[in-house]
Formats: C-alpha cells, sequence, structure tokens
C-alpha cells in the first residue's frame, strides 16, 4: 500500500507541474501530459480503494 501511495504522490506531482505549464504559458503538450496523468491518477485510486477496503476487513 505504501508503494501505492507513492505512485499517486508522483503522478499527482506530474499532473500539477504540468497542468500549470499549460495555464501559465498555454503549453499544449503540457495540457496533454496532464489529461494523460489525470486518466493514471484515476486507476491508481481505484486500485488504492480496493486495497483499502481488504486491508480494512
Amino acid at each position: 500500500m505504501k508503494e501505492l501511495m507513492e505512485k499517486i504522490s508522483a503522478e499527482f506531482e506530474a499532473f500539477t507541474q504540468d497542468a500549470n505549464l499549460q495555464m501559465e504559458n498555454g503549453n499544449k503538450a503540457a495540457g496533454t501530459r496532464a489529461r494523460k496523468a489525470s486518466l493514471s491518477i484515476e486507476k491508481l485510486l481505484k486500485e488504492f480503494r480496493k486495497a483499502s477496503l481488504e486491508a480494512s476487513k
């Protein structure tokens, strides 16, 4: 579960960086990377939810 949290943190950091580049500079490629990271974060959060439910049993 710790490894999963590290992946989520790293992915969110990348998302934040790319989203800021898009907002501040209008960087279209950064926007694409941010959208891709958001999908990856969504998948990781679903994995976290499953692992969390298993741990609580």
